[in-house]
C-alpha cells in the first residue's frame, strides 16, 4: 500500500516543494511562454488560469489523487515551473509522473533530469513503489527520447486519448520504470547530472 504524503526534495540545482497558492506569481511568471503548452493537456495565458490550475492541483491532493510539486531552481530561489505525482495506485503500489512543465529558459539543462531523478528516487526508495509511469504527447519526440535515454520502457500508445484545449485529439507513449530496473535508472540519471 502506498501512503504520500506532501515531502519536499532537495538536489543540488532544484528543489521540490509542495505546491501551493504562494508560488502563484512566480508561476504566473514561469507559463507565459506558449511554446510550454503546445503538448498538455492544460494552458495557462492569465492570471485566472493559473488559479484554476492551483485549484485543481489542491483539491486533488484533498482527495489523495495527486501531489503536485512547484519547481524550485535553487540558484533564483523562484518556482520555474511544476510536476506532480498522479495517477495514484496505493493498492496496487504505483503511480506516474508527469504534468511537468518549465519556463523554456531551463529547457534543456539539468533540471527536469535531476527533477526526474529525485522523483524516482523518492518513488522507489521511500514510497516502496513497484512502478512508475511517464505519459507523452505521441508527437513530442523529444521527450519520448528524453525518457527512453533514462531508461524508460516504451509501453505503447494510448490512441485518441486526450482532446487538448486547442481540439487536437492526442494520442499518448505510455512508458514505465519498474522497481527490478531503479538500480540502472538510478545509474544512468547519477551519470547524466555528474556530467
Amino acid at each position: 500500500m502506498l501512503t504520500i504524503q506532501p515531502v519536499t526534495l532537495i538536489g543540488s540545482h532544484v528543489r521540490l516543494e509542495p505546491l501551493g497558492l504562494h508560488h502563484a506569481d512566480d508561476l504566473l511568471e514561469a507559463a507565459l511562454d506558449e511554446r510550454i503548452w503546445t503538448y498538455m493537456s492544460t494552458r495557462i495565458e492569465s492570471r485566472s488560469d493559473l488559479d484554476r490550475y492551483l485549484s485543481a492541483a489542491l483539491a486533488a491532493v484533498e482527495k489523495g489523487t495527486e501531489l503536485p510539486f512547484a519547481i524550485i531552481d535553487l540558484q533564483s530561489g523562484k518556482a520555474i515551473g511544476s510536476t506532480r505525482f498522479g495517477n495514484i495506485a496505493h493498492k496496487d503500489r504505483g503511480l506516474e509522473i508527469g504534468w511537468t512543465w518549465l519556463t523554456p529558459a531551463y529547457w534543456k539543462t539539468s533540471i527536469n533530469t535531476e527533477c526526474k531523478w529525485l522523483l524516482l528516487r523518492h518513488c522507489f526508495e521511500e514510497l516502496g513503489c513497484v512502478r512508475v509511469s511517464l505519459k507523452t504527447d505521441a508527437r513530442n519526440l523529444n521527450s519520448q527520447r528524453a525518457i527512453a535515454r533514462i531508461g524508460g520502457v516504451r509501453e505503447g500508445v494510448l490512441r485518441k486519448h486526450i482532446i487538448l484545449p486547442d481540439g487536437y485529439v492526442r494520442d499518448t507513449v505510455y512508458f514505465s520504470v519498474i522497481d527490478t530496473e531503479w538500480p540502472e535508472v538510478d545509474r544512468k540519471l547519477r551519470d547524466m547530472l555528474a556530467r
